[in-house]
């Protein structure tokens, strides 16, 4: 969402979403996660910039002559009336333009007063996304680097569907999740109509999704298409932060741009299951914009998001479930590697930690955690920042070449470290 005008310098060119590649260690290593591979493209919008449509239609002239003295002159003057047309106009049935309960139209109609276009500005930075209202008290849910340029002093504003405009404030996010609440500071009762939730552990693959949101600033845009996969793990950032988003992520091929970060992806039921939160693009843009949708559009699944929003509005701060290790970012094998060495004086595994107390030492390679196969760092911190603190998962790792089972009780950091 949130980017310089100008448009924010673009991540370099990176392998598919897939393929795990290095990166710098986060600056909060003991925690658990590992490095990240693919990072994907947050979609945030080019500021303020509006785009104008101008539709040319194309009229062809239809001159008829005299066929006949009586109908050649019946022509004439109903011409000179000015009743030339040979169109027949349907007359108008406000119920015909109805659609059926479940169609796309009909669960548009139904959610656009919900959802939000959000403004965010700060001193150095300003941009536009999405979210949709949470619940009746007036919290609003989109993603953490929608607000983030209003952290420090800058400005909130919040548009609904009906042009009406409201000023918020933040009231929780959690940068390792990409997800924040705000709140409206005053709004009619009447406009706090929550969004419907559904389940997103319950979705397959081919079934339909529809994203609402303001791509380039395009308040109310609604598109669909379908769940492309299931529990994607992705690591999205952008060059404006050092911070790094992890999500075991539901992919879909509904258009998602720059803009609807932050809005909902919705089923055919019309309830939300997702935050569209990332996209992959096949290049950086050369004049300093961002590259639009591909068909290959991320979001928080909403069981994950609801859970993180709930601590949110209640204590203000994220909580994040840890292995308790460092990782070694330069491991290129399949799986996850635990550092073989202490990272500036901090122990690879944590004395006492949840990793340390179910038997995992440095140099062990993590290949499953609660039967997902692990293949790179970051499907191991997005499997485990899928599970709550005190979650019990089981660990299958190689040491020596020889393969090993063990159960860890997942810990708990509370905060985003910096």
């Amino acid at each position: 969402m949130a980017q310089a005008p100008a448009g924010p310098p673009q991540p370099p060119q990176q392998p598919p979403i897939w393929q795990a590649a290095p990166m710098p260690p986060l600056p909060e290593a003991p925690v658990g996660p590992f490095g990240a591979g693919q990072i994907v493209e947050k979609p945030k919008s080019a500021g303020s910039r509006r785009g104008v449509f101008i539709a040319l239609l194309a009229a062809t002239a239809i001159v008829a002559g005299a066929v006949g003295g009586g109908i050649g002159s019946w022509l004439e003057g109903r011409n000179t009336a000015g009743s030339s047309s040979t169109t027949v106009t349907a007359a108008s049935n406000p119920n015909g333009l109805s659609r059926p309960a479940g169609s796309i139209a009909a669960i548009a109609a139904k959610a656009l007063p919900s959802v939000v276009t959000i403004e965010a500005s700060g001193s150095s930075e300003s941009g536009t996304g999405t979210g949709f209202v949470f619940d009746t008290q007036g919290h609003i849910l989109t993603n953490n680097h929608v607000v983030a340029p209003s952290i420090g002093g800058g400005k909130l504003t919040v548009k609904f569907a009906d042009g009406s405009s409201y000023n918020a404030s933040v009231v929780g996010r959690a940068q390792g999740y990409d997800v924040a609440v705000i709140k409206l500071d005053s709004v009619p009762k009447e406009k706090l109509v929550p969004l419907p939730l559904g389940d997103s552990d319950a979705v397959q693959v081919g079934d339909t999704t529809i994203a609402i949101g303001a791509p380039f600033g395009l308040s109310g845009t609604v598109t669909s298409g379908i769940v492309s996969a299931k529990n994607r793990p992705v690591a999205s950032g952008d060059q404006s932060t050092s911070q790094t988003s992890y999500m075991n992520a539901l992919q879909t091929d509904a258009s998602i741009n720059p803009g609807n970060s932050g809005g909902p992806l919705m089923n055919a039921s019309g309830q939300v299951i997702g935050i569209d939160s990332a996209i992959q693009s096949t290049s950086s843009s050369t004049s300093g914009g961002q590259s639009g949708s591909i068909g290959l559009g991320f979001a928080i699944p909403i069981n994950q998001a609801k859970w993180v929003a709930a601590q949110l509005i209640q204590t203000g701060v994220p909580t994040y479930p840890i292995l308790g290790v460092l990782r070694d970012d330069s491991y290129q094998g399949d799986g996850a590697k635990i550092s073989s060495t202490p990272v500036q004086g901090t122990p690879a595994v944590t004395p006492g930690g949840p990793a340390d107390q179910a038997g995992l030492k440095p140099g062990d390679v993590i290949t499953q955690l609660d039967g997902v196969l692990i293949d790179s760092g970051p499907t191991l911190v997005s499997e485990i920042w899928a599970h709550h603190p005190g979650d019990k998962v089981a660990v299958v790792y190689t040491r020596n070449g020889q393969s090993h089972t063990t159960t860890v009780t997942l810990g708990k950091r509370v905060g985003d470290n910096q």
